[in-house]
């Protein structure tokens, strides 16, 4: 599992394998090669390295946390 972390540090989604999930544990979308898409399949965000930002690279939406168990309890 993979956090998806705003520019401010705050958590608001989450990956495990490619599929996005909500911090509600809803699926939000999927990884597929550089850009995030929504569940219809349309072009959300780019990920550069760990970073994530708008299509035309103008905001910065946040970053991937490093890979972590997702088996814990916190």
């Amino acid at each position: 599992m993979r956090g998806l972390i705003s520019p401010k540090g705050e958590q608001f989604g989450y990956l495990i394998g490619n599929n996005l999930f909500t911090m509600d544990d809803e699926p939000s979308g999927r990884l597929e090669g550089d850009f995030i898409v929504d569940l219809a399949g349309n072009t959300v965000w780019r990920v550069v390295g760990d970073g994530v930002y708008s299509l035309n690279g103008m905001e910065t939406i946040g970053f991937l946390s490093a890979e972590r168990p997702d088996d814990q309890d916190y």
